[in-house]
């Protein structure tokens, strides 16, 4: 292969997980934004502890949607590993992210609906960028390729020991 279709196929992978860790993270959002309001108007809770409540509740969601869709294909032998390193990094988004609503709320007072909402989506944002980084490099590591090629080839193998029974 050269390296332009290597380099187009390593793209296009990447585009694939970037979409479906969006299609993941998109469902997190909505979530996250839907439980940080219905905690903030129908519950006395303060605005951050509020977002941290919706915080945790998308974390647990996304891990689901991350581990069985976006990174299924990903070493799984190691999930007490994956599950410490992902609420390690996801503890980490949940600092940047209300950190961001923190500052806004009580360093400029900007705690009215809206604004809160808009900081709360401010900093998911740039706490996802670290969550996208960090589980891809650490949490959800690639197979490495001679353990691919061996499972693909030991998969091939089963197939062809056992024909379909077409009529059977």
């Amino acid at each position: 292969m050269s390296e332009r279709a290597a380099l187009r196929v390593r793209l296009s992978r990447l585009a694939r997980e970037v979409a479906k860790f969006g299609a993941v993270g998109g469902l997190g959002l909505l979530v996250n934004m839907a439980a940080f309001n219905l905690l903030r108007h129908t519950t006395e809770i303060p605005v951050v502890r509020a977002s941290l409540l919706a915080t945790v509740i998308a974390i647990l969601f996304n891990y689901v949607g991350f581990r069985y869709f976006t990174y299924r294909d990903r070493d799984k032998s190691g999930r007490t590993k994956e599950l410490t390193l992902f609420l390690l990094f996801s503890a980490v988004g949940l600092v940047i992210e209300n950190g961001v609503l923190y500052v806004a709320t009580y360093g400029f007072g900007w705690d009215s609906p809206l604004q809160s909402n808009f900081f709360k989506f401010f900093g998911i944002a740039v706490a996802t960028l670290f969550r996208f980084w960090s589980y891809r490099t650490w949490v959800f590591r690639a197979l490495p390729a001679r353990e691919a090629v061996q499972t693909a080839e030991s998969f091939l193998e089963q197939r062809t020991e056992q024909p379909d029974r077409v009529g059977s």
